[in-house]
C-alpha cells in the first residue's frame, strides 16, 4: 500500500473520528479505509485507534 495514502487516510479518520466519513471524503470504501489503518499499525506495532460501533 501507498504509505503516503495509508497516513492521510488515518489523518482523516482522525479528523472526522469515523471510518465510514473518512472513506466518504477519500472516495474509498470503509473496508479499505480499515485496510490502510491495521496496515499502519501493524507497521508501527501499536494501536492507534480505540474502534467502536457507536459513539
Amino acid at each position: 500500500m501507498d504509505k503516503f495514502l495509508t497516513m492521510t487516510v488515518f489523518c482523516r479518520v482522525v479528523e472526522l473520528q469515523s471510518f465510514s466519513r473518512a472513506a466518504k471524503v477519500s472516495g474509498i470504501s470503509a473496508a479499505m479505509v480499515s485496510k490502510h489503518v491495521a496496515n499502519l499499525e501493524h507497521s508501527l506495532k501499536a494501536r492507534l485507534l480505540h474502534r467502536t460501533t457507536r459513539q
